[in-house]
């Protein structure tokens, strides 16, 4: 039979209280008697439960994590960043996927109050130009710490942390610019969200600094998914006027984007220069050497639930509210260059 609170008292000689206080750090405790109650656990390998603790603390040492595609590199390297520090801090994590939909979302976030974790992080899928008061007060309600990743939510006050979008765009694009390419085409994510906002607005600004024209011919709008990418590529190398170059805005979509190309049997850079945004390493493994603007995941991940744990662990209750923007890296691995006898 497993050892209770009540078999460790009993054998160190003390108070079920006094092991209550040694068990959840709480409270004055003279040395020698924690050693005595530290030796008695061991002695009786002694598992504290975790739902006993949940009850009498009415937290579970747990925190949850939202993300729209479980599938994508780039959330798989952000949930490992906040492992890693949930690890360091010997708490657990429950995971859910809501495939970008929001009655999902609002699914995992009733499910995670009911749990009584200790705080989220979250990356929102509800599209920011449409108010749902029925999303931000589910929010609210959960009366704990709220740590958005990469993704607003509008007339809310969440901590969270984000990519420049702007500067990555920018940068992608300047690179093209700067190897002689002025007919540049975009593949936009889903303008709903501000991030893909933020890429185009990036990208108009590297064309408008090099008085360069703003094409809106260029400009085609995806949905973040390689399907959709798959499609508009097909649409641009058929184009009559087709740009020299494709700057695509999101590690599914380049996956569509050079499978059209592959299927067309269009060389990458001899045809047409290619640019992505955040990395995809199943390229690299098929020798595909594809430039991109790299996000660093990982450390969002960390930056995430290290914030997530100040206000865990914040006296008095007072919530600081912390916005913390990273800056992307530019990538090159020669898929950007212009070819001077492409076709025009």
């Amino acid at each position: 039979m497993a050892a209770t609170i009540n078999d460790i008292a009993r054998t160190a000689g003390v108070s079920r209280t006094t092991v209550s206080r040694v068990l959840n750090d709480s409270g004055y405790v003279k040395e020698e008697t924690r050693e005595k109650i530290l030796k008695a656990i061991q002695e009786l390998n002694y598992t504290p439960s975790a739902i006993a603790r949940s009850l009498s603390t009415n937290r579970t040492n747990t925190i949850g994590v939202i993300v729209p595609e479980i599938n994508n590199p780039f959330f798989g390297e952000i949930i490992k960043g906040i492992s890693q520090v949930a690890d360091e801090h010997n708490l657990n994590i429950i995971l859910f996927n809501t495939d970008d939909t929001r009655d999902k979302e609002l699914k995992a976030l009733k499910i995670l109050k009911e749990q009584r974790i200790q705080g989220i992080i979250i990356t929102p899928t509800y599209p920011e130009d449409k108010f749902n008061r029925e999303y931000l007060n589910t929010l609210k309600s959960l009366n704990i710490p709220v740590v958005l990743m990469d993704g607003h939510v509008e007339y809310s006050n969440f901590s969270g942390v984000f990519i420049d979008h702007i500067k990555g765009a920018f940068d992608g694009t300047m690179a093209l610019i700067e190897e002689g390419h002025s007919k540049i085409a975009i593949i936009t994510g889903d303008m709903n969200s501000r991030p893909a906002r933020d890429r185009l607005t990036g990208y108009k600004n590297a064309l408008v600094l090099n008085h360069i024209s703003v094409n809106k011919r260029y400009i085609f709008h995806g949905n973040y998914k390689h399907e959709s990418a798959y499609r508009i590529t097909k649409q641009i190398l058929d184009m009559e006027d087709r740009p020299t170059a494709i700057f695509v805005m999101s590690n599914m979509m380049i996956l569509g984007c050079m499978k059209a190309i592959y299927e067309e049997n269009v060389n990458v850079p001899g045809d047409i220069a290619i640019m992505g945004f955040d990395k995809v390493d199943a390229l690299n493994i098929v020798g595909m050497n594809i430039s991109f603007i790299n996000g660093p995941t990982i450390e969002m991940g960390r930056t995430g639930m290290e914030l997530l744990i100040d206000n865990l662990y914040k006296k008095g209750g007072n919530k600081e509210l912390k916005r913390i923007t990273l800056l992307p890296k530019l990538v090159l691995k020669g898929s950007e260059k212009y070819i001077k006898n492409k076709c025009k």
